[in-house]
């Protein structure tokens, strides 16, 4: 099948179907549980469970620092680390476009298969369709998680003024690095795609600091739309520092070029978290001895004041509200 490309037949469940799981998806996802080829994975989890799902419809599909296959992974994956747990199974579904060439979805599911397997999370179940040309773009896939909450579970709710808020390394990289390779504008080697796998600095969070309240992962919307979301759900007020914000001047210059807010760019390997500031050094201390976490930093803190609303103190003292994002700020990200 290395020469083939994906014909409407290969989702029509016959021959060509069975060719398709057996050549090239279990080649690359082999495991205990996808060998039963069974309509479904029988798992074995702890009391606590987190369950996730998400899809991924990116262009281009392949940029430096990663690919939709990738991507897959580290997005589901992150959601289930920042609700406090420890990614154990995913699943993978995958809409493929008639045309599409045979080893271009190998590299997809090789990418996944070595995402999944620094996760360490295991590829159990999934499924296949296949559409005419033109209804969808090459690929889409769609992820679900499963993992096991150690520990109290976190949440929005638990945040209270008071607390730090800990950014785990540079915006905008991501959105950054897909817009530049959408619309042909050359960047540094330097600058790639953020998306990582962030389990193992989640759990170095939660063991630095007791009172760490909530993760989240700075995904579409970016920083501005987590703050938004976890001023509005803890009613309290955020305060961030324009110059404790880490950003590359590569992509402050490519979000200045093309109308961009760098707070508002997607990152696919960043965490945002609440914790009391007695635990604040502990846990930049952590996060930067993690592989993903060297620019840790504090970036603000939350207030009793203006519930819901968050604004950011300038390099000239002033304060400007940081909005919501609205409308389609950066299509097709992830």
């Amino acid at each position: 099948m290395e020469n083939e490309k994906i014909s409407l037949a290969h989702g029509a469940g016959g021959e060509l179907s069975r060719l398709l799981m057996e050549s090239v998806i279990l080649p690359e996802f082999g495991n205990n549980f996808l060998q039963q080829m069974h309509d479904g994975a029988v798992l074995t989890l702890g009391p606590n469970i987190a369950f996730t799902t998400d899809s991924f419809v990116v262009a281009p599909r392949f940029f430096p620092g990663g690919d939709i296959g990738k991507l897959a992974v580290c997005g589901t994956v992150n959601d289930l680390a920042v609700t406090g747990a420890v990614p154990r199974y995913i699943s993978c579904s995958l809409i493929l476009e008639e045309g599409l060439e045979m080893e271009e979805l190998r590299r997809v599911l090789r990418s996944m298969r070595l995402a999944a397997d620094e996760a360490g999370v295991a590829i159990v179940t999934g499924d296949t369709k296949v559409v005419g040309k033109g209804a969808v773009d090459g690929v889409y896939i769609n992820t679900a998680g499963l993992g096991e909450i150690e520990g109290e579970a976190m949440a929005p709710q638990r945040v209270r003024p008071g607390m730090d808020v800990v950014l785990s390394g540079t915006l905008g990289d991501h959105a950054a690095t897909v817009m530049a390779e959408r619309h042909g504008i050359e960047i540094p080697q330097s600058l790639q795609s953020d998306c990582a796998p962030l389990g193992a600095l989640a759990s170095a969070m939660r063991r630095a600091a007791p009172s760490l309240a909530c993760m989240r992962d700075a995904t579409r919307g970016g920083a501005a739309a987590v703050l938004n979301e976890i001023a509005a759900a803890a009613k309290v007020g955020i305060i961030i520092e324009e110059e404790a914000l880490p950003v590359r001047e590569e992509v402050e210059g490519i979000a200045a070029f093309l109308g961009f807010d760098p707070l508002e760019l997607a990152n696919e390997g960043k965490i945002i978290a609440f914790c009391a500031p007695e635990d604040t050094e502990a846990v930049l201390s952590a996060v930067r001895r993690e592989r993903y976490g060297e620019n840790a930093c504090c970036i603000g803190r939350t207030t009793a004041e203006e519930p819901g609303i968050v604004a950011m103190e300038t390099a000239f003292g002033g304060l400007r509200i940081v909005d919501m994002p609205s409308g389609a700020i950066v299509p097709r990200i992830c």
